[in-house]
């Protein structure tokens, strides 16, 4: 609605004109309603919107309904003013929803229905702009702790604070391979689980494709248990922090797929087990990303900065010492340099984003990522281990 005359000028069409409105005469109502509520003169604002409302274009009537119920929530008409935001809810994806459900949820807690204002805040937190997600939160967390929903209180607060979830996916992936390891290694259901998790190439070129995977939940002992599970322990939480724990499990599971597509077609039939794939995956996006992208993050910068060092040691390690699967290494490696460079970390704030957004490095929230570049990243990442397990299969037949 750029072409909305300016708030302060209330000259226009008489509101109490009857008859169908152009769109230059609602724009112009609207505008005036804004002025006059601006001004404290609130019958006349209620006045102005009153007489939008009803206008063809659902995003028009929309702002009149939220300036409606602005005005009646001043001539101290709770009731009305929450009808008229909850109408404007039901006018689907306008730019006024979010000023609608933020509004509908502060008169559901002005009526104590505690229940439905975590409801409408929680769809008004999926609409925010990034400045103000960290006080809905907030707001959250108080009304799910006043509801008897500590758990969830915790979660939001932690959110408003601006931390990460409560159990990192890095936690969930570290303790799944762990107890899988360790089951698989001192069990009576050990010769079970390595027969079926781990990476068969045979049976991987029969179609049994979730072998590209379960293979890192696996390890031949608790020294190569510990080496992964550390190294995991040292990057996973970084990655984690840049891309946030969605697109941290996309990536690992990504390179993990890599690594052991690069093993089938290169590694030869002798079964492969262990995470080192998706770990040098992981290594591999932090030197990307940290030389294309500069992600401004203080707190990692010492390790990152060791990461290139650390993986010309594992290789050289890898090609002198007798059964180490370099193949999945070096598989997993090439998988994160591509999404590194491609894919520019969305929860921290990087060189470019301050050059274009200043207050980016003020809220630290979620800055949006193109699909059109997930697309390429995660997509050409797809094709490869198409390929490859078509080539892997095709050595076998």
């Amino acid at each position: 609605m750029d072409d909305a005359p300016h708030p302060a000028d209330r000259s226009g069409p008489d509101p109490a004109r009857s008859g169908r409105l152009t769109r230059q005469d609602a724009l112009a109502h609207l505008a005036a309603g804004d002025a006059a509520l601006q001004d404290g003169e609130y019958r006349d604002a209620a006045l102005r919107y009153t007489r939008v409302i009803g206008f063809d274009d659902p995003a028009v009537t929309a702002a009149a309904l939220v300036g409606q119920g602005e005005a009646r929530y001043r001539l101290d008409d709770d009731e009305g003013a929450l009808a008229s935001w909850e109408a404007a809810t039901r006018l689907g994806e306008t730019p006024s929803l979010y000023a609608a459900w933020r509004n509908v949820a502060a008169a559901r807690v002005r009526a104590r229905d505690l229940s439905g204002a975590i409801d409408a805040y929680r769809r008004a937190e999926r609409l925010a702009p990034p400045e103000d997600r960290a006080e809905i939160a907030t707001r959250l967390g108080w009304l799910t702790k006043e509801t008897g929903d500590p758990r969830a209180a915790r979660r939001y607060f932690a959110k408003g604070r601006g931390d990460g979830p409560l159990v990192s996916v890095t936690t969930i992936l570290i303790a799944a391979t762990v107890i899988v390891s360790l089951t698989a290694l001192f069990s009576s259901e050990g010769a079970f689980l390595f027969e079926a998790l781990q990476l068969d190439k045979p049976a991987v070129a029969e179609g049994e494709y979730w072998r590209l995977w379960t293979v890192t939940l696996l390890h031949g002992s608790l020294l190569h248990l510990a080496f992964n599970m550390y190294a995991l322990y040292l990057a996973g939480p970084i990655v984690e922090r840049w891309y946030g724990p969605v697109r941290f499990l996309l990536i690992y599971l990504a390179c993990a797929a890599a690594g052991s597509v690069s093993s089938f077609v290169f590694g030869g039939d002798i079964p492969s087990v262990g995470a080192s794939g998706a770990v040098f995956g992981l290594f591999g996006l932090l030197v990307a990303a940290g030389r294309v992208h500069h992600p401004v993050d203080r707190q990692s910068r010492a390790l990152v900065s060791q990461v290139g060092i650390l993986i010309v040691i594992n290789i050289v390690f890898g090609f002198a010492v007798s059964g180490i699967d370099n193949a999945a290494h070096l598989g997993g490696l090439v998988a994160g340099l591509w999404l590194g460079a491609v894919l520019p970390p969305s929860r921290v704030p990087t060189m470019a984003s301050l050059w274009q957004r200043p207050d980016v490095a003020r809220t630290n929230h979620v800055a949006k990522v193109p699909a059109g570049i997930l697309a390429l990243a995660f997509g050409v990442v797809a094709v490869v281990v198409v390929v490859g397990i078509g080539i892997g299969t095709n050595l076998r037949a």
